[in-house]
Formats: structure tokens, C-alpha cells, sequence
């Protein structure tokens, strides 16, 4: 028959306690072994019997740096589980602050605008209503002042688009000056260009014949030799007969 599981207790036989410790020692320093140089862990073993011997078993005999180690990390891990708590309380009374400042700042609000106005007193609300006016005199100043820079603002931009209608206007004339002066020089310099023997008014035509037809048509000699002075600009003894 197999073997039935064995009932984990203190061996009162002295002598069968101490048989059974240093077996289950050397086994268990062989495992510390055996692990070490199969998984190439760092293994530090430390056993006291019941009189307060010690046995212990460490990689390469580096006992020394085994438990500087476990120092370090203890340290930190109890630092770390410290500051968790630490840091647990604080977030706790921090939340309750905010809290409380929440509910403060929410009942303002609510009397501002007029509202759980029962629970105040005559004082409280001479302080609540000099805030009001307090306030509302920043909002009327800082409103002002908004209006006043709008107002500037247009002004520049007024002034400016005024300067530049002025410099357009200038412009315009002194372009509609050269268009000018350039009209009066043309018909000058289309006079000068005609030829120099052409009269501005034509010459009367000759009538040298007509004296001729008006003595013939019974007009007197003295009125044909009137009119043909008149009338011609030839001399009269080139008209006279023989």
C-alpha cells in the first residue's frame, strides 16, 4: 500500500526532533543549490535550530550582499506601502477641503442671485448687498473702459481713411492738372506744324467782270466804279475805260 500523507506537528521525541532536522536541513540546503545553478538565482538560506545554532547557505558566498539587497528593497517597499497610506489620507482630507469649499462657494452663488436669502441676518445682508454694488460698479467701469477703446479704435480708422481719401483727392488733381496742360499743347502744336503760306482766312474771290455787268445792266459809271472799289482789290485805273 502506498503511504498516507504525513500530519504536520511538533516531534516530541528530543532525539527523533533532532534526526529529523538535520535531514530535512541538507535537503533543504541541496534545493537552495540546486535552484541556484539551475535557475541562476541569487539564493541566501539562514536557519537557527532550537539552541540558536545557525546554518546558512548563500550563492557564491555572497551572503553579505544577498541581505544588502533585501535591505534595500524591504526599505523601499515600506516606503512605497508608507507613502500609499500617506498619500491615501491626504487625498482623503484634501477631498474634504475641496468639498467644504464647494458647498461655500455654491451657497454664494445662490445668495448672489437672490435665492436661501431666509437664513441671513440684517448684517449679512448689508455685507452681501455692499458686494453687490461693489461688483457691479467693477462692471460698469470695465464696460466703460471697453466702449471708450471701441470708440478710439473707429476714430483712428476714421482718421486714417480720411488721409487716405485726402492723398486720393490730391491725387486726382494733379492727374486731371496734366491732363490738362496736355489739352492746350495739342492745338499749338498743330498750328505750328501747317504750312507757313496758308492764310487763316481765304482771300475774297476777284470780281473783276462785275462792273462790266452792272454798267451793263443800267447802272450808273459812278456806282459801278463804287462798288468795284469796294468790292475788288484791284486799282481803280486797271477798271477805268479808254
Amino acid at each position: 500500500m502506498g503511504r498516507g500523507p504525513v500530519q504536520l506537528r511538533r516531534i516530541d521525541n528530543k532525539i527523533n526532533r533532532q534526526v529529523t532536522f538535520s535531514k530535512r536541513r541538507a535537503g533543504l540546503l541541496k534545493k537552495a543549490h540546486e535552484i541556484s545553478v539551475l535557475c541562476d538565482a541569487e539564493v541566501a538560506l539562514i536557519v537557527f535550530n532550537a539552541k540558536g545554532k545557525l546554518f546558512e547557505y548563500s550563492t557564491d558566498s555572497c551572503m553579505d550582499r544577498i541581505l544588502e539587497r533585501y535591505e534595500q528593497y524591504s526599505y523601499a517597499e515600506r516606503q512605497l506601502v508608507q507613502s500609499d497610506h500617506e498619500s491615501q489620507g491626504n487625498w482623503s482630507l484634501e477631498y474634504t477641503k475641496l468639498k467644504s469649499k464647494v458647498d461655500i462657494l455654491q451657497k454664494n452663488q445662490r445668495h448672489y442671485m437672490g435665492q436661501d436669502l431666509e437664513s441671513l441676518s440684517i448684517k449679512e445682508l448689508q455685507n452681501l448687498e455692499q458686494q453687490l454694488d461693489t461688483a457691479l460698479k467693477h462692471i460698469r467701469t470695465r464696460k466703460n473702459q471697453l466702449m471708450y477703446d471701441s470708440i478710439s479704435e473707429l476714430q483712428k480708422k476714421e482718421k486714417a481713411l480720411q488721409e487716405q481719401n485726402n492723398q486720393l483727392m490730391k491725387k486726382l488733381k494733379e492727374k486731371e492738372k496734366v491732363l490738362a496742360q496736355q489739352g492746350h499743347l495739342v492745338p499749338q502744336s498743330e498750328g505750328q506744324n501747317s504750312p507757313p503760306f496758308m492764310l487763316s482766312q481765304p482771300l475774297s474771290s476777284l470780281n473783276v467782270g462785275g462792273s462790266y455787268q452792272e454798267r451793263g445792266t443800267g447802272c450808273g459809271e459812278e456806282g459801278g466804279r463804287r462798288q468795284a472799289r469796294t468790292n475788288n482789290p484791284i486799282p481803280t485805273w486797271m477798271l477805268s475805260r479808254e
